[in-house]
């Protein structure tokens, strides 16, 4: 049997955003394209490591309101793959409080469902 395994919902979306890393302030990402209430992945602009810092700048979907946090760097895809639409970050949110959480859950109600970039696997037998 084969099965997706994800512990949060993924949402497609295309909101701006600002990804900076924390070190040096570059911008290296601007566009988010997909999101969740644990974490986003974004179109890359520049390249980063696996497990840097970054402060992420974005509005949910249907929201006035800014969300500022810190994020990991979780995934980098370099766009080398099929399927793959260029240079990307999984980025995993750290510090999210309980009230930014619920706003994301409520904006992200009722969107579509991110395409799945990875085959699915099979369960452990």
């Amino acid at each position: 049997m084969l099965t997706a395994v994800r512990s949060s919902f993924r949402r497609y979306v295309r909101v701006p955003c600002q990804v900076v890393r924390e070190h040096d302030f570059k911008l290296v990402a601007d566009l988010g394209l997909d999101l969740s209430t644990t974490g986003m992945r974004v179109r890359g602009l520049t390249k980063v490591l696996s497990g840097e810092e970054v402060v992420v700048s974005f509005k949910p979907p249907r929201s006035n309101t800014y969300i500022d946090l810190t994020a990991t760097v979780a995934r980098v895809l370099h766009g080398n793959r099929p399927g793959d639409r260029g240079l990307a970050f999984g980025l995993e949110f750290q510090g999210l409080d309980k009230e930014m959480y619920d706003l994301l859950f409520e904006h992200l109600k009722g969107l579509s469902p991110a395409e799945a970039m990875r085959p699915l696997r099979p369960l452990a037998a």
